[in-house]
């Protein structure tokens, strides 16, 4: 076999259908557009929004308008207060141990810490985001805060 020897399998391309190239192609004169209307001439038909009139489904849900952010990062929140039940110094609370305690669903969600609350311990906090005033309450009471890579 050679390259001259290829040739596409039988049915495979198929000729375009030319129309509107006299009587005797099978499709000439109207060129399979049926006799005049709206269709039948050229740039004719509607349009895809056109509804027959109908006001369409675009302008009936105005509400439905927008966009939905495939890049928003929706953090688990956990307070001060939340984190206050861990009552011994030194102790490492990292999105595990929050999950295991049932602070947050699952250990593979951001977590952000919010400072609703008062904390009395030194704990060692690992979380992806704290807000200022967590983060001076934690380092307040002697702990210290990590803040994790997002994943």
């Amino acid at each position: 076999m050679r390259l001259h020897d290829l040739r596409p399998n039988p049915g495979a391309k198929k000729k375009r259908k030319r129309v509107g190239r006299g009587t005797g192609s099978g499709s000439g004169k109207t060129a399979g557009r049926g006799t005049k209307g709206q269709n039948a001439r050229s740039g004719g038909g509607k349009g895809v929004y056109f509804e027959g009139g109908q006001l369409p489904l675009a302008r009936r849900l105005p509400y439905k308008r927008g966009f939905t952010n495939i890049r928003k990062i929706t953090y688990r929140t956990v307070n001060l207060n939340q984190l206050a039940e861990f009552d011994f110094d030194g102790a490492d609370v990292t999105p595990e141990v929050m999950a295991m305690v049932g602070l947050i669903k699952k250990p593979t969600d951001p977590v952000v810490v919010l400072g609703d609350g008062e904390l009395e311990t030194a704990l060692t906090v690992k979380a992806h985001r704290f807000s200022k005033s967590a983060r001076a309450k934690i380092e307040a009471t002697g702990g210290t805060v990590e803040v994790l890579p997002l994943t």
